[in-house]
């Protein structure tokens, strides 16, 4: 049975215990929170777009193998105005609200100004980040709210714009041994440029840890890369990270900030103004950790857009870099409500599916080398970076496998090299219905998938001093569709990915995007 994208959530922010079938590890000791969107429709009017849906925290408590779980609408700025009108009247990038027809000319001159210069939505339904001791539900915006990681209550409402200047955000950051905090954001136009800033959220020190401050207030900017167009900056969703190097790819997916101005005043949508330019191509840059400065060489790559890197890691004098790619835009489009609707029981055709690359960036390429040799040692990889004049490489990725997305690996060796990594199939269409193990050695998969079930993003655990990569369970919402059936967190083996538990919520779940697992006592 197809999901029912547009159905609004119900929240049950009581906890309850789940049905545990199976045995669920009695090392498996914390929390699971998820998100996503959960509200389409307010009084009369609905949502374009399913990202727009305001959001619903999910959370799976796991405690001497119970599960207990409990749901919360984000109390955003923005749940409250929806709610209080009984009407949307706040915009969000697929969806453009405009004020209620019998309100009077000031109150409309006065929204038609804040368009112009959009204060843009806490409507935070994509992700959970950790600064300091906090936890924050957060989208790509600048702002992100505070959240009790317990309760799920919502809490204070944090504007980025306070403690440097950018306007919108990734909401994958990195982590770090020492609990550091690492992102980046766009600041537009900010005195008469507009930069990508990569910073730093510094772990809790000994002398803030007693107090109520926002880790935030000692963020530190570690660089700021330099937009290669001044009004339209590229669209980015994450990046990735080694122990020396972070990369960020600046694709030739753009946001023109001059038709974001005049959006609302043309009767269309913030996301009408994001375009991708097929004929231009990818740069990526690889800025030294340590210095804070990019490293000498520029690598370039044909045009792709990228949600989520998998990971990085360097060896041999080059980074490997992992990334799920795309050939067009055409993903964010698929999941507008009506064409949601329209393809709820077939195969989406225009739907294209990504594939698995992997980039080698040779750090210190051989200056000596002709112009059209390929730089790349590494032996185990088709990957490619050919020279070019003025010091450029073309870089050819490997593709490694096809129709794979939200990919997850073991974080405890992030930014080192790994093996495998866990994810959903696509192949066609961006609902999954089936997760899958990725052998990046062997390239062999290893697959769950059950009738009428759509299992959320996979996440793995790992055990207390596992002796291996995988050797951890992988934790699933899956929304269950059969009539009569329950919805439930589904618990893989992480080195055989067959089942180990699964635990009935007796609630109804809605399908979220990504998640954030807290260990017991942290």
């Amino acid at each position: 049975m197809p999901i029912d994208f547009a159905k609004n959530a119900v929240e049950r922010p009581e906890s309850f215990k789940a049905e545990v079938k199976g045995n669920i590890p009695s090392w498996l000791q914390g929390t699971l929170l998820r998100n996503g969107p959960g509200i389409f429709s307010v009084g009369d009017t609905t949502y374009n777009h399913w990202f727009d849906g305001m959001a619903i925290m999910n959370s799976f408590t796991f405690k001497d193998g119970e599960v207990v779980h409990r749901s919360r609408f984000l109390r955003s700025d923005t749940y409250k105005a929806n709610m209080a009108a009984n009407r949307i009247v706040v915009s969000e990038m697929g969806t453009m609200a405009y004020p209620d027809p019998s309100k009077n000319f000031i109150f409309k001159a006065i929204t038609f100004l804040n368009h112009t210069v959009p204060d843009f939505t806490d409507n935070c339904g994509n992700n959970f980040i950790k600064y300091g001791n906090d936890y924050y539900a957060t989208t790509e915006t600048n702002y992100i709210r505070k959240i009790d990681p317990v309760t799920l209550e919502t809490q204070d409402k944090v504007d980025y714009m306070k403690f440097l200047p950018v306007n919108l955000t990734s909401s994958h950051p990195h982590y770090d041994k020492e609990g550091n905090a690492y992102n980046i954001g766009t600041s537009v136009a900010e005195k008469g440029k507009t930069k990508y800033m990569l910073f730093k959220v510094p772990a809790v020190s000994e002398k803030d840890k007693d107090k109520k401050v926002p880790a935030l207030k000692n963020v530190e900017v570690v660089c700021t890369v330099p937009c290669r167009s001044l009004l339209t900056p590229s669209y980015y969703h994450s990046f990735g990270i080694t122990d020396n190097y972070i990369i960020f790819i600046e694709q030739p997916f753009k946001l023109d900030i001059l038709k974001m101005a005049t959006a609302y005043m043309r009767g269309v949508c913030w996301a009408s103004c994001m375009k991708y330019f097929p004929e231009e191509n990818t740069l990526i840059h690889l800025i030294d950790r340590k210095t804070g400065k990019e490293v000498e060489t520029k690598y370039y790559t044909g045009a792709m857009i990228v949600f989520h890197h998998v990971n990085a890691f360097e060896e041999d004098g080059q980074v490997v870099c992992d990334v799920i790619a795309y050939n067009d835009n055409n993903l964010y489009d698929m999941f507008y409500l009506d064409r949601l609707k329209e393809n709820s029981d077939q195969v989406d055709k225009k739907y294209s599916k990504p594939s698995y690359r992997r980039f080698v960036l040779p750090i210190h390429p051989d200056k000596a080398a002709a112009i059209g040799e390929n730089l790349v040692k590494l032996k185990n990889t088709t990957a490619s970076a050919v020279k070019e004049k003025e010091g450029k490489l073309i870089c050819q990725a490997e593709v490694l496998c096809e129709a794979f997305d939200l990919p997850r690996i073991n974080y405890d060796i992030n930014g080192r090299k790994h093996q495998f990594v866990y994810g959903n199939i696509v192949e066609k269409s961006a609902t999954a219905t089936q997760v899958a193990k990725f052998d990046t050695e062997t390239r062999k998969m290893l697959f769950w998938s059950e009738e009428n079930c759509f299992p959320s993003e996979p996440l793995f655990v790992p055990r207390p001093n596992g002796e291996s990569e995988d050797d951890g369970v992988v934790l699933i919402s899956v929304l269950n569709c059969t009539p009569g059936q329950s919805s439930y967190i589904l618990v893989l083996d992480g080195k055989t990915f067959q089942e180990v538990a699964r635990a009935h919520v007796n609630a109804e779940l809605q399908k979220d995007i990504h998640g954030f697992f807290i260990p017991h006592g942290n």
